[in-house]
This record gives structure tokens, sequence and C-alpha cells, in this order.
């Protein structure tokens, strides 16, 4: 999967269970490119921004998937109740997940390939990827791109404000490298968010 309109391109690839629901796939996503849920979500089978297209002079509703309690238009369908492999099928093995309506990070979705799941192997798994995800309420990528540039150049005007935003944002004051991604860190971050999961079940039996 990949952030659509990234240049040089942000992408993931995952090793991902089909029965996941989408509320699943969507804290898979969150941890692979270091966000933090503070923004509303959907998930569709296609581009949400490419021109619709009439049947029969009418315009056809497009289903989204959101959380349950956000669920209010006719076209709303809870991810809960939709699994990666069934919203895959609908799109011809293709998706599409936004975050942030605000600032817009949309994710292209793509099935590369299947395989029987080895029962030992987690539910999700990052296995390659490039670069860091965007910042969190960073503007879209015109904003992003605008805080790198800063970052990168001490003489610039906003550096020392966008150097200050930046360590708030991240809690540290580190430099920040946008091509650096830590894999490892991302999978213990999904092994935990898992376990979590798996002991909140068992605790509610």
């Amino acid at each position: 999967m990949a952030l659509v309109d990234s240049v040089p391109e942000i992408w993931r690839r995952f090793e991902l269970r089909g029965y996941l629901t989408l509320s699943q796939v969507h804290q898979v996503l969150q941890a692979a490119f270091g966000w933090e849920d503070a923004h509303l979500h959907r998930f569709v089978t296609s581009d949400p921004f490419a021109p619709l297209r009439p049947v029969d002079g009418e315009f056809p509703e497009v289903p989204q998937w959101l959380p349950r309690q956000q669920c209010e238009e006719p076209g709303d369908r809870p991810e809960e109740d939709c699994s990666l492999d069934q919203l895959l099928a609908l799109g011809s093995a293709e998706a599409f997940y936004e975050y942030d309506f605000g600032d817009s990070w949309l994710h292209r979705l793509e099935l590369v390939s299947r395989r029987p799941a080895d029962k030992d192997s987690p539910p999700a798994r990052l296995i390659d990827g490039a670069r860091r995800g965007p910042l969190e309420d960073s503007g879209g990528f015109p904003g992003y791109e605008e805080i790198m540039d800063a970052l990168a150049d001490p003489t610039h005007p906003d550096h020392v404000e966008h150097s200050a935003w930046v360590a708030d944002i991240t809690g540290s004051v580190a430099p920040l490298d946008p091509a650096f991604l830590d894999i490892p860190a991302v999978n213990r971050a999904l092994a935990e968010q898992f376990r979590r999961t798996q002991s909140g079940e068992k605790s509610r039996k």
C-alpha cells in the first residue's frame, strides 16, 4: 500500500490475515505510519476523489466504511462488520483508506498475493516499506514538505519554530529523518496492539 501522491513514495508492504476487520486494519495502518488515531478515517472501494460517472442517468451510491458510531448517511457501513478480504473483493483487489479529512492522507491498498497462513505467524506484520509517515496535523503534503524544507535549512526563517513544533509532536529533540522507517519498531507496536486486543477479549469472556 502507498500514500497517494507522495514524492518520494511513502509505502508499506504487509502480511495481513484476511479475516481482520477494517477497524483492526485501521489500527495497523496507524501503527505503521506513526500516527495517533486523532482524526476521522474511512475505507472505500474506489478513489473517493475521482469524478463519479452516472449509471442510467443517476450517480450511484458510494459506500464507505466508518466506525459504527460515525455511520450517519445511507452509504455508510460499520467497519467493524467488514473484513479486509471482503473489502478487497468488492474493490477487485484494491481499496482506499483516508485518514484525517483535513490533511487527507489517502492510501491505496492493493492485494499483491495470497498464501496459506502460518499458524504461528502474527495477524499483521510489516515486511517492507519506505520513509516514515508524515507528521500529524502537518497540513497535507504541501504543509509537510514546507516543514521538512525548514528543518533541513538552519537559515530558513521558520527553522526554529518548526523545529520546536516537531519536537513537541514527536516527543524528541533528535533530528527528524523523513527517509527513516523503523520496521522492527512497527512490528513491536503491532504485536503489543494485538496482545492487548486478545487480553481484552479474554477478560470479557
